[in-house]
């Protein structure tokens, strides 16, 4: 008997004690979560120059170490006012994983945040011009397709740009992997566009010169701010045959819809991981906006070879890299300002 009792003691303790573990590593699962910073925006930059002018207009007061973020920007900086900034490196393979780092975390609860994308990119010369900020419905992955070098298209192509599964350009594809289109949403990029559509936006000299050769009509003579959509590839490519072919595959991808503006080498990327994050619970899709800033022409002038176009200096790059903050921060000052009527969701327009 003595025996058998020794056994259910230790029996007891054993099972008070794990218990006792279960309980402790609950209490400190929920002080994770309670220590957990949630942002009410994230602003995501691609590079150097175009973080610094949320570096330097924004009073950061604490830096997160993020592992997996790229190692020349390990740190992801926030401030009291709820404002976090992160930048991922440059190109889609940077994007992704630097995006997915932050989401994954254990130091970021997301659900709430919305998040600004805001970058410099390439401009269509019919719908912007250097240092315009145009506001993406679509962003488009630029590298999914078939591609037949134009000196093999069959008599009557105008390029060579299929899509997945079609056996000409201008079909539907026949398949996809998915990550082809993304449409954000309509009430968070209608209020992003009135907050922001009358921004002084900066211009330059170098800039208003280079934009003749483009034989601007007068609404494009200047920056602005507009709604259009944005194309994503790995390929930094130039020139009007590649633009038009691009184009295209935009009409097909969406339906007709789009109408891409601007050109960069991120934004599916980039919104890959986040609807993962979103698929997963930790952040809602419906609170991201997508800013793009024209710090070069996609094509070259009349005139000019592409080469000449795409080695020439514009003008364009510090207009863009200022107004990419100038417009978004427009945004963001309104739901930090406002967060009581953003954080259940966009808020609705106010009656004209």
């Amino acid at each position: 008997m003595t025996g058998c009792f020794g056994r259910e003691l230790v029996m007891r303790r054993s099972i008070v004690l794990g218990v006792a573990a279960m309980l402790s590593v609950g209490v400190a699962g929920s002080a994770l979560a309670q220590d957990k910073l949630a942002p009410k925006v994230m602003v995501i930059t691609m590079f150097g120059e175009e973080a610094k002018p949320w570096l330097e207009g924004e009073q950061f007061t604490s830096k997160v170490a993020v592992p997996g973020l790229f190692k020349e920007y390990p740190n992801v900086d926030c401030n009291e006012a709820g404002l976090c900034h992160m930048t991922t490196g440059m190109g889609f393979a940077n994007a992704a994983s630097s995006v997915a780092a932050v989401v994954l975390s254990d130091q970021f609860d997301l659900r709430d945040t919305y998040v600004v994308i805001a970058g410099i990119a390439g401009v269509d010369p019919e719908d912007g011009t250097l240092g315009s900020a145009h506001w993406a419905r679509f962003a488009v992955d630029g590298g999914l397709y078939h591609a037949i070098d134009p000196r093999q298209v069959p008599e009557g192509w105008a390029h060579g740009v299929v899509p997945l599964g079609a056996a000409e350009p201008g079909q539907a594809a026949k398949w996809s992997a998915g990550t082809e289109v993304y449409r954000l949403s309509e009430p968070l990029l209608q209020q992003a566009f009135a907050l922001s559509r009358q921004v002084e936006l900066m211009d330059g000299d170098q800039a208003k010169a280079y934009r003749q050769a483009y034989a601007p009509p007068p609404e494009l003579s200047a920056p602005l701010v507009s709604i259009c959509d944005t194309l994503s590839s790995d390929t930094y490519w130039h020139g009007s045959m590649i633009a038009d072919a691009m184009a295209s595959f935009v009409a097909s991808a969406t339906k007709g819809e789009g109408n891409y503006c601007t050109t960069q080498m991120e934004d599916n990327a980039t919104l890959t991981a986040l609807r993962r994050g979103a698929d997963a619970g930790l952040l809602d899709f419906d609170r991201i906006a997508v800013l793009r800033t024209a710090s070069n022409f996609d094509r070259e002038p009349p005139g000019k070879t592409a080469i000449e176009s795409l080695t020439a200096t514009s003008g364009g790059f510090v207009p863009s890299t200022t107004n990419a903050y100038r417009v978004a921060s427009k945004l963001t000052d309104a739901i930090l300002a406002d967060w009581d009527n953003w954080k259940d969701g966009v808020p609705p327009m106010p009656a004209p």
